[in-house]
């Protein structure tokens, strides 16, 4: 577990350092239009994706025993369904171009739809590597996906290309992640498409793609309702006020979302449940998230401000709220897997209906109160959110709220306690644009400081972790550095 945790983090973290990078130079060098163009776009796109998937990768992962016929079951399955998908956003993208007027959508779900010719070929293999924990490979593809598709960004940025530099870098890093993935595929391992089987994988994924179709609809509803009913602008704004979230996003959650359905999948077939292991997760995900949450609000003009620039100032007051809403849709962040694990493929696509209804429904305030009444709606809807879950999460595998209040009571404490030097000194000292810069190193220094801290006095379970972490790295370096002479 620790090792495909420690190579889906490195995954994670080595993307989040490049798209940091890439992310604070285009954002330099495009137009908030050229950025919401490619952000209406890339709602589209994604999805379709999820479609595509039609819960492939959840089939082969939580299926007790899987055989080849299985395997190619599911790959045909998925050459299929991508295909078509990605003819309907070619074919689509004359018309979503018109209705938002801008002809750069159109031109950039034309780059897109090219993804979608070679995404199965890596998308089975990768699903493997998951079902064995073998996150190896998905480190290597990455880290390559993600270095070429920096490259790419920045480069056709600097020649002038504006939104399409985003398409051709994310077809870019499609490509060499089929690639490594092909090369990393057991000899074994199916090559060809079959028919044997395809009902199976059709019945469940029927119900799993509604899963993520809907759960990005309600991602991506901000985009579609926004650009819709404001401005094209309107969407670079929101989506860099979400920005901050999605840092925590790629710090954390998806670091380790690949490896919990595997890990609860397993859980259910050895123990035949997921409540423990779904309390420490949450415990986990809470104590890390409102920490890094509730500092990122209180530091929301500086964290903008050296992440995106000065031109993103409308940002601020949106990125505070967004935030507070990020810190409670954690609390149930896991809840699909949980019911994934354990077969509950219709309950988990209604949950997901539900909350992506309930999210565009609170974006919804957004046409009569602007960006931030859409902001307040999305914060409510994340409240109405946890109530949801945890409704079916009762129903589903039996967790209570004296489960939920186990996992959290402790991520209060340790949340209480780093925040309250930031909470003190903010009326005394604040961030300007003279020294937003210091204010972010010493703040974001103290608050880690504090966090650690009271990891150490709450004795929480993140704390033996760290610890024995610590101290396998800690023998391993005495390992290889060799005895240590005596002195002469």
């Amino acid at each position: 577990m620790r090792r495909s945790l420690a190579f889906s983090a490195a995954d994670s973290y080595v993307g989040l350092v490049l798209q940091l990078a890439s992310t604070m130079i285009l954002s330099r060098i495009l137009t908030p239009v050229e950025v919401g163009i490619f952000a209406i776009a890339a709602v589209f796109s994604s999805l379709a994706s999820n479609f595509r998937d039609f819960g492939v990768a959840e089939y082969l992962i939580q299926e007790q025993t899987l055989t080849p016929d299985k395997i190619r079951a599911a790959f045909g399955v998925n050459i299929a369904v991508s295909w078509l998908m990605g003819l309907l956003i070619f074919s689509a993208s004359g018309f979503t171009g018109e209705f938002y007027r801008s002809p750069g959508i159109t031109d950039v779900m034309r780059v897109q739809a090219l993804s979608f010719i070679l995404i199965p070929f890596g998308a089975i293999n990768m699903a493997w590597f998951r079902r064995e924990m073998d996150f190896k490979p998905q480190f290597v593809a990455g880290l390559a996906a993600n270095t070429l598709s920096f490259g790419v960004s920045v480069a056709c940025a600097l020649k002038g290309l504006g939104a399409m530099s985003l398409a051709w870098s994310s077809l870019a890093g499609v490509a060499v992640t089929v690639a490594v993935s092909m090369w990393f595929r057991p000899k074994t391992f199916p090559r060809l498409p079959g028919l044997k089987g395809v009902a199976a994988v059709l019945h469940f994924g029927k119900f799993a793609s509604g899963i993520y179709v809907f759960g990005q609809l309600g991602k991506g509803a901000p985009e579609m309702i926004i650009g819709r009913a404001l401005s094209i602008a309107g969407v670079a704004v929101f989506s860099r006020a979400n920005g901050l979230v999605q840092i925590f996003h790629q710090l954390v959650v998806k670091a380790v979302m690949p490896v919990c359905l595997p890990y609860f999948a397993k859980a259910v077939r050895e123990e035949q449940s997921v409540v423990r292991g779904y309390v420490a997760g949450v415990s986990y995900f809470t104590v890390i998230g409102w920490p890094f949450l509730g500092f990122m609000a209180l530091a929301a003009f500086p964290s903008i401000r050296i992440v995106y620039g000065d031109q993103w100032a409308e940002s601020v007051p949106l990125a505070k709220i967004l935030c507070v809403a990020g810190a409670v849709e954690l609390v149930h962040y896991l809840a699909k897997e949980a019911l994934l694990a354990h077969g509950l493929v219709k309950l988990s696509s209604r949950l997901q209906i539900l909350l992506q209804a309930c999210h565009v429904l609170g974006l919804l305030a957004v046409i009569p109160f602007g960006l931030l009444g859409g902001c307040w709606g999305v914060l409510a809807a994340s409240v109405a959110g946890v109530l949801i879950s945890q409704w079916h999460l009762r129903t589903g595998v039996q967790l209570r709220w004296a489960h939920l209040w186990q996992a959290c009571r402790g991520s209060f404490v340790v949340t209480a306690i780093t925040l309250t030097p930031m909470l003190v000194s903010l009326p005394f000292v604040f961030a300007t644009e003279s020294n937003y810069g210091r204010f972010m190193i010493f703040g974001g220094t103290a608050t880690a400081l504090m966090w650690l801290l009271a990891l150490r006095i709450t004795r929480h379970a993140l704390w033996s972790e760290l610890a024995a972490v610590a101290g396998v790295v800690a023998t391993r370096i005495r390992a290889r550095s060799g005895p240590v002479a005596p002195p002469a």
